[in-house]
């Protein structure tokens, strides 16, 4: 069994930044995939940044040049550094494990609202 518990979602105004982190634990290989989904109300889930445990990333076209995703390996923690956040950006955000099955997270809500 695999547990995911994210934080670092808030309300933030347009332009400006928050970093949500996702913790991981319980019987998890060492080589694997983690990344954030988010869902806006009314739209389906969609992916926004994937990383390989050996660093390869993925970004969705909507969020590249102000998401950034990292992680700690040792740690088995993916976080998502967001700048220049836009109202589109509003979602509940999902930390994502790849392993034999996806694994999820609960999700955390990011507000960006003036």
């Amino acid at each position: 069994q695999v547990q995911l518990v994210e934080s670092g979602g808030g309300l933030v105004q347009p332009g400006g930044s928050l970093r949500l982190s996702c913790a991981a634990s319980g019987s998890i290989f060492s080589i694997n995939v983690m990344g954030w989904y988010r869902q806006a109300p009314g739209k389906e889930r969609e992916s926004v940044a994937l990383i390989h445990s050996g660093g390869t990333t993925y970004y969705a076209d909507s969020v590249k040049g102000r998401f950034t995703i990292s992680r700690d390996n040792a740690k088995n923690t993916v976080y998502l550094q967001m700048n220049s956040l836009e109202p589109e950006d509003t979602a509940v955000y999902y930390c994502n494990l790849m392993a034999t099955r996806p694994y999820w997270g609960q999700g955390t809500q990011v507000t960006v609202s003036s």
